[in-house]
């Protein structure tokens, strides 16, 4: 395994691992709370942004504008259902999504998901780190490239590590910020 390979990979998991804290509430509408519903459209589940026009007027409402008018009870029902914990109201054309001001309890909780997050990308993170410094082992190993060279990937390897780590501990701090700003 290659330098950039295991950069790359590194690269993929923190944006994963963003994604994932972009669906987590912070009081503030986001239109990204919704990225990971879909609505079963034409028997087929389709994601939100594919069927809708959403759309953020003030920091507090959410309005969504289906491209087919139809699919507009679909929209509804798949939101109610949803884990978002948002109830939409339904005039007609649009649907509204009022985000309701956090608690404090609600906060916590938030924070302790956004933590449970960065950690699951951290494991990514060193677990793309084992199985890299296992690679140059087996090279050093088996006589492809020398030990002094195999060490040196090694520590390479670790270098991004740790700058990946770093990039979580600073992504996860403007979330938690982000989650307890009132």
């Amino acid at each position: 395994m290659k330098l950039a390979e295991t950069e790359a990979l590194m690269q993929k998991s923190i944006e994963a691992m963003q994604r994932s804290l972009n669906t987590i509430r912070t009081g503030r509408a986001n239109a990204s709370l919704l990225d990971r519903i879909t609505i079963e459209y034409y028997g087929t589940d389709t994601p939100l942004r594919s069927l809708a026009t959403i759309s953020t007027p003030d920091a507090t409402t959410i309005t969504i504008q289906p491209f087919d008018r139809s699919s507009l009870g679909s929209i509804e029902k798949a939101i109610s259902l949803s884990d978002v914990g948002l109830v939409p109201n339904n005039d007609g054309t649009i649907i509204r999504l009022n985000i309701p001001p956090l608690t404090e309890e609600r906060r916590k909780e938030f924070v302790k998901m956004a933590s449970k997050i960065a950690e699951e990308g951290k494991v990514a993170i060193r677990n793309i780190r084992r199985d890299a410094i296992d690679t140059a082992r087996k090279q050093g190993k088996s006589g492809d490239i020398s030990e002094d060279e195999a060490k040196d990937l090694q520590d390479q390897i670790q270098g991004l590590t740790d700058k990946y780590t770093a990039q979580i501990d600073h992504i996860f701090a403007d979330k938690e910020k982000e989650i307890t700003t009132v």
